[in-house]
């Protein structure tokens, strides 16, 4: 750039006695773009939902993370971003963790029947695009809880961003989110997740002994990322095992509360001349590994069972858009109806 601009600067003087072209006339208003080379958004992003006329913007990062959590687990408004029921923490066998059961349960304020996944998909269906059913089932197929994100005090979104759009991207469904800074705005940075928010279990905590507790409950080993002399490579990690990755704050890094309740210390070999890397990127290096490895040793990542596919996929249609969630709450409504005239 600079030496085009002494060039330009040198010739001013030869090109002022050159005829100046006449102006090209003023472009129009309305330029013509053929379906083929229009650009879209990702169909599974928020971006792609407003551009097929979803303008909820209900459940978006700024409104999860900056509201102040209104419960004493501290998970804040994750009812608003998880449409199914949700199992509770002692539940399950304690070697694997899947969230939801498989029930629709409309709000009080709203009324009606309990639905099960298979109702909820076979009255959705019909209302959502065939293509975008179509990347939803992918999405679904490739989904696993076996490895979770847990990110630790970050005050900087846009790194919060980064690290659910990395999540998204490998398929790794469950997001932990421990006492973020409610000062900070997310709404200058919400390009960087491009909408992966919308498609992630995103839990909200207090304090890191409430998550990790909570995760050991679900069978999770604990693995911090700290740079240190008990540190275990994260290529020497079997990462078959129900493991959560747990990102510091920018400047701080890991908590000392992290370092004594997590089960192992790993970290990423650099090679440079600094010691770090930038945590989003770091959240996204070792999901990629994990992943990695997983397909490695079991040949693939996505480990749903048929039913719990079936609950997720149901999950995402009621998150499609508010409008889809909107037709279910008239079904069941209906159900409920068509079950008392029978009494």
């Amino acid at each position: 750039m600079a030496s085009r601009t002494l060039s330009v600067s040198s010739l001013a003087t030869a090109f002022a006695s050159f005829p100046r072209p006449k102006p090209p006339p003023p472009p129009s208003l309305r330029i013509p773009i053929s379906p083929v080379s229009r650009i879209r958004a990702s169909p599974l992003s928020t971006a792609a939902a407003a551009t097929d006329g979803d303008a909820d913007g209900v459940d978006t990062v700024e409104q999860i993370l900056v509201a102040k959590p209104t419960t004493s687990s501290g998970k804040g408004r994750i009812d608003r971003l998880m449409k199914m029921q949700r199992r509770a923490d002692g539940d399950g066998d304690g070697r694997r963790w899947f969230p939801y059961l498989d029930v629709f349960r409309p709000a009080a304020a709203e009324g009606g029947a309990e639905l099960s996944s298979r109702e909820v998909v076979e009255v959705l269906e019909p209302h959502i695009m065939e293509a975008r059913r179509e990347r939803i089932s992918r999405a679904v197929e490739n989904r696993s809880y076996s490895v979770c994100l847990v990110v630790e005090g970050l005050s900087d979104f846009g790194n919060v961003s980064a690290a659910f759009r990395s999540a998204d991207a490998l398929g790794v469904q469950s997001v932990h989110v421990i006492s973020c800074d409610n000062n900070k705005r997310y709404r200058d940075n919400r390009h960087v997740s491009m909408g992966a928010e919308k498609w992630l279990d995103i839990e909200l905590w207090n304090s890191t002994a409430e998550c990790f507790h909570a995760l050991k409950r679900r069978g999770y080993l604990i693995a911090t990322t700290y740079l240190g002399n008990d540190s275990v490579c994260v290529y020497d990690m079997d990462w078959s095992h129900p493991t959560a990755i747990v990102v510091g704050n920018e400047l701080r890094g890991i908590s000392d509360d992290a370092l004594k309740l997590s089960d192992l210390h790993c970290s990423v070999p650099m090679k440079g001349m600094v010691d770090s890397f930038n945590v989003s990127v770091a959240a996204g290096i070792l999901m990629h590994h994990a992943v990695r490895d997983r397909v490695s040793r079991l040949g693939h990542h996505g480990d749903l069972l048929p039913e719990e596919s079936k609950i997720l996929l149901a999950e995402f249609y009621l998150r499609h858009r508010e409008s889809t969630a909107g037709i279910v709450h008239e079904y069941a409504k209906r159900k409920a109806g068509n079950v008392m005239a029978k009494l």
